[in-house]
């Protein structure tokens, strides 16, 4: 009985460890086969060409311009006292003007890879990851996970991840701190700089304009404007006059 026993444990004990020799074995032919391009899929990844239709929107270059200042004001206007950085950062603010390039206007289309953007921006994946994410959190940008087939043979799921699809969009509180360029597009630094110039161009000329010549720089009504020119001629004429006279009688007198 004793050794029926033994001999029964001895032969579960080859057994046991003839398993674990198989599995072994068919553990090492998957890992040689395609372990390596069984990624794992991400949580709530949607399949490749089925999402984007209802998440993509096209846009246009003056909105996307809008995005990107009222980006930077948001930078600004929250960046705490003794921080190098607003809540965005400056990774995050490259990030988005390098999407503002990227765009498809009329589609709406944005899905560079990780690898695209890292490359472009010769930025460590680590910061780009960051910096989406901090655009995400504070409503300058969403996206999609997404996934497609995968021609792997074997077993095993035949899917793999793929590029997210990205689409921009302004919280309400950082359009806000455009003010009055909140409601049109948003005109480039260069341009609002060459309209400063022609206000101070115009005002240097209305300083040099006489009555006549300020009521038709000012009305845009030509009969109007004519009528005024006229009457700014005529107390022209009688502030001229009287200054004369003036002078007349100042010589008379002495």
């Amino acid at each position: 009985m004793i050794e029926e026993q033994q001999m029964n444990t001895g032969e579960a004990a080859e057994r046991g460890s003839f398993f674990k020799h198989i599995n072994s074995v068919i553990d090492g032919t998957r890992t040689d086969d395609s372990a390596a391009d069984r990624k794992p899929i991400r949580r709530n990844s949607r399949r490749k060409g089925s999402c984007e239709a209802s998440f993509w929107r096209g846009t246009s270059r003056q909105d996307v311009q809008k995005v990107l200042m009222a980006a930077r004001q948001y930078d600004r206007a929250r960046k705490e006292p003794g921080k190098r950085n607003g809540p965005l950062g400056g990774i995050a603010l490259e990030v988005l003007a390098l999407f503002a390039n990227l765009v498809n206007f009329k589609s709406g289309r944005l899905d560079p890879s990780l690898d695209y953007i890292t490359d472009k921006l010769c930025r460590s994946r680590d910061a780009v990851v960051r910096a989406l994410k901090a655009l995400r959190d504070h409503g300058f940008l969403d996206w999609l996970r997404r996934f497609e087939p995968a021609p792997n043979d074997g077993r095993g799921p035949q899917v793999r991840q793929v590029s997210n699809a990205y689409r921009l969009s302004a919280p309400k509180r950082a359009l806000a701190l455009l003010g009055r360029w909140a409601g049109r597009p948003a005109a480039p630094d260069d341009d609002q700089a060459a309209r400063k110039d022609r206000a101070a161009m115009e005002a240097n000329h209305v300083e040099t304009l006489d009555l006549a010549g300020l009521a038709v720089f000012k009305i845009e009504d030509s009969d109007l404007a004519k009528a005024l020119a006229l009457m700014g001629k005529a107390i022209d004429l009688r502030e001229s006059a009287k200054r004369t006279e003036s002078q007349s009688t100042s010589f008379s007198l002495a």
